[in-house]
């Protein structure tokens, strides 16, 4: 076996070129392998493998620099810098990050696992090499639908103007997480059908050198095109065509099932039941309320960013909401733009977006949305510390981002009943943009909560009512909220005051200055960071009134691939610790 033996791209190196598809084989078989035990972006990297064997033949990382984007195509590139036992020994499968990451290796140049930065990341790599005198290559490996992004055409935009040595590969495999959309891609397509020579090329209208290779799963094919590229002094494209799911029948059928997956039969490419605790299901939720407005109203349309599986779209159900359903790529910034356009020209958007990225639009948030405000819908997926816990995908960062943002209505329902309420008032309001934070946690709250009819005003929810200490848990962590207050009676003796905000960005002041008259001590639960959250708000509000706060939620930072029970004992946020907290500040408020 070839990629047990390799230690550093040196050896693959020393490999006879005929040997070269053996590995490619064997580097296949191992990321289905690991992939199927416990599951991982199994399309985007089976379309890489043999790209990654031919950039490691023909270029010297680390001394060449080599920056893959989408960092979810790096499995091969790590299995060949020195990392290959975690993709080959099963006790070692959870070794190693889905993404780049340069605590793991030397090899892998940047954290990363948003789209569209690799160009401007390498452009600045030789820049900096061409003012230091170096002489290395740079090559950034974009592709997978991440061209979309706006931060990619700033990329090749001014790759051309700098005129530095670069090579620009552009992993084109017809697809994104879904299918690609834009007339980028419908370039693509014509260059793919013309092998490269056709008249209307993007990448020549830009500035940029371009050579087309139809063989982007050919290893040698690769390895020669890529040796001519070597040392290049000018900035240069190189567009390979590559079948995303290459090698596993499933997955080159039906390539956005299988873009990330969770373990499965690597025979029959059955997907193992999820394990989790049976709860709703959001994205069944958003999409049988959608539908039936979008029969009904014209002017109700829904967005996604490359991800309309958050909202229950299949390609059926896509199919079904035609020109009323908008894939604008892995773009959200223009997402957030588009949406606030919609909503100024009278339809209804209902943007659907996970947390994590929905960071890289703060400024079209602040400045296009909520500047102008626009009633759109912005249904907020995935932002929990029970989220996506690998760094580069945190999502729990939403509330101090988005409490933050003028005019904007933020709201935390507690499950299903009271989030379709909330959207349904969010489309029909014309008043400002509204965002909903959509439930994480199967943890639905013991006691039957009131609906609200309106959130026209922010108005706290009285779940029941005690003296003393008051608990108020939001969203997500109502439920944790609720065990707290009943431990904190059990060890007291009294009634505990228990709270549903439902509201993120907005105070309910007169509730809040009432609740300090005849309560000493009020503690928060939020989940997300405490810095600039939501309990802040309350407690800087409740500061000059007299009466303690304690807010709990966990601190900033970058917790990589971290349990989220852990992290949240590390912060003090078991009922246990919270509650123990909670008498002690009673008693020093005595």
């Amino acid at each position: 076996m070839y990629l047990s033996q390799i230690a550093s791209p040196n050896d693959v190196k020393a490999l006879d070129r005929r040997e070269l598809p053996v590995l490619c084989q064997e580097l296949r078989q191992a990321i289905l392998e690991s992939s199927a035990a416990v599951g991982g972006h199994v399309g985007p990297n089976l379309g890489v493998v043999e790209l990654s064997v031919a950039l490691h033949r023909v270029f010297s990382s680390p001394h060449d620099k080599i920056i893959f984007d989408v960092s979810h195509q790096s499995y091969a590139h790590k299995a060949l810098t020195g990392r290959a036992q975690a993709f080959i020994d099963p006790a070692r499968y959870l070794e190693v990050s889905g993404f780049s990451n340069p605590l793991e290796s030397e090899h892998d140049l940047f954290a990363m696992g948003h789209t569209s930065t690799s160009i401007g990341l390498a452009l600045g790599m030789a820049k900096a090499r061409d003012l230091a005198g170096d002489s290395h290559d740079v090559v950034a490996v974009i592709g997978d639908g991440s061209l979309s992004g706006g931060l990619a055409f700033e990329g090749l935009d001014n790759a051309a103007a700098c005129g530095c040595g670069l090579i620009i590969i552009v992993n084109d495999n017809d697809q994104s997480i879904a299918e690609n959309h834009g007339g980028l891609y419908r370039n693509l397509a014509e260059l793919r059908a013309t092998n490269g020579t056709a008249s209307n090329n993007l990448f020549v209208a830009m500035g940029l050198d371009y050579r087309y290779l139809e063989a982007g799963n050919d290893v040698l094919t690769l390895v020669d095109a890529l040796e001519e590229l070597r040392g290049c002094d000018h900035p240069v494209v190189l567009h390979i065509h590559t079948l995303k799911g290459m090698g596993f029948a499933p997955a080159e059928q039906d390539p956005e099932a299988w873009h990330h997956v969770g373990p499965f039969d690597l025979v029959t490419g059955e997907k193992r039941a999820c394990t989790a605790s049976a709860g709703p299901d959001y994205a069944e939720l958003t999409a049988t309320y959608l539908l039936p407005q979008m029969e009904r109203d014209r002017s109700v349309v829904a967005i996604t960013a490359a991800t309309p599986y958050i909202m229950g779209f299949t390609p059926e159900r896509r199919a079904l909401a035609g020109d009323q359903f908008i894939d604008v790529g892995i773009a959200e910034e223009h997402a957030v733009t588009l949406s606030a356009g919609l909503a100024a020209a009278g339809a209804k958007p209902v943007l659907g977006v996970y947390g994590t990225f929905l960071q890289r639009a703060y400024d079209e948030l602040w400045h296009d949305l909520c500047l102008n405000a626009s009633p759109a819908t912005i249904l907020v997926f995935g932002s929990s510390v029970f989220g996506t816990t690998d760094q580069t995908h945190l999502g729990y960062f939403d509330i101090s981002m988005l409490g933050n943002m003028p005019d904007l209505r933020y709201l935390a329902p507690v499950g299903p009943e009271d989030y379709l309420v909330m959207l349904d008032w969010s489309i029909s309001q014309k008043d400002r943009p509204v965002a909903i934070r959509v439930p994480v946690l199967n943890d639905p709250a013991s006691c039957k909560l009131p609906i609200a009819a309106s959130y026209d005003e922010p108005a706290y929810q009285t779940v029941r009512q005690g003296s003393d200490i008051a608990v108020l848990a939001l969203g997500d962590f109502f439920g944790m909220g609720e065990r707290l207050a009943d431990e904190i009676e059990r060890r007291a003796g009294f009634s505990v005051t228990l709270v549903n905000p439902r509201f993120v960005t907005e105070l309910d002041k007169p509730y809040l200055t009432d609740l300090a008259r005849s309560h000493r001590l009020v503690v928060t639960l939020e989940d997300g960071v405490l810095e600039g959250g939501w309990g802040e708000k309350v407690a800087r509000y409740l500061g000059p009134l007299g009466v303690r706060v304690r807010c709990h939620g966990v601190h900033i930072g970058f917790p990589d691939r971290y349990d989220p029970q852990e992290l949240l004992a590390e912060n003090g946020m078991t009922v246990d610790e919270m509650a123990a907290d909670a008498l002690e500040l009673l008693t020093l408020s005595d």
